[in-house]
């Protein structure tokens, strides 16, 4: 086999790229350690000052790839303005897509809409319909946002980074880092044959116990949704009771 062409370093779109890649010398060093200490304190501190005050709340993740028209556009926003009526603030990832539609759900139920918007040398553009608009540097920063200041997660129908989000709250939720956090799957049409294979595969093979698979409910009853996260606030408020 031939062996691939090398290509020569060349300067980070991302603040990510510059952390990641200059060890691997694929990228351009444009920072010091001690420079990119800083920016992550300060994508931190910024996320913390602009949250600390804003209560329960539940994050949506899904696509930035769905457009407005599609039923699944329309079922998010109705299934967030929902969660919003029961007086959860509404965190997404603050692009376009699911996410818009989120945000645009938790306008309509007059809740707070906070948008945790990635810089991504490509797709992301914050949405309209956000209160709050934070703009993340690192993406392990903005996950830690997302867990943080929610009681529970809805996960729509996505692609890679919405796995991405749904397995590190997976495992949050399996090693017990974060403890009674419904991480809820909308669409059964869409997220069944992910369950099935756990159930079948990892499961079967003892990768994961029974009881781990069950951390994930996938349903289509935005009433079964709403009852979830309620639950889960209000076994949050009596423990701290």
């Amino acid at each position: 086999m031939t062996p691939p062409t090398p290509k020569r370093p060349h300067p980070p779109a991302t603040p990510d790229e510059e952390l990641l890649g200059t060890k691997r010398r694929a990228v351009i060093a444009q920072r010091s350690e001690a420079e990119r200490l800083d920016h992550i304190e300060a994508d931190l501190a910024a996320g913390f000052a602009a949250l600390r005050d804003l209560g329960p709340a539940v994050t949506f993740f899904g696509s930035a790839r769905v457009p407005a028209d599609d039923p699944r556009y329309a079922a998010a926003r109705d299934l967030a303005r929902r969660v919003g009526e029961c007086g959860f603030a509404i965190i997404s990832g603050g692009g376009p897509g699911l996410m818009e539609a989120a945000n645009r759900g938790a306008q309509d139920a007059g809740v707070t809409s906070v948008g945790l918007n990635i810089e991504l040398p490509f797709e992301q553009r914050p949405n309209p319909y956000q209160d709050v608009a934070l703009t993340c540097s690192f993406f392990f920063t903005r996950k830690m946002m997302f867990v943080r200041y929610a009681t529970a997660f809805v996960v729509l129908p996505g692609g890679f980074g919405t796995l991405d989000e749904l397995f590190e709250a997976l495992v949050l939720e399996q090693v017990d880092k974060i403890r009674d956090f419904p991480i809820i799957l909308f669409g059964t049409e869409y997220w069944g044959g992910l369950v099935r294979w756990i159930e079948e595969r990892l499961v079967a093979d003892g990768m994961a116990r029974p009881d781990e698979a069950r951390l994930l409910v996938v349903t289509d009853d935005p009433d079964e949704v709403v009852a979830r996260v309620c639950a889960a606030r209000d076994l949050q408020e009596q423990t701290a009771a």
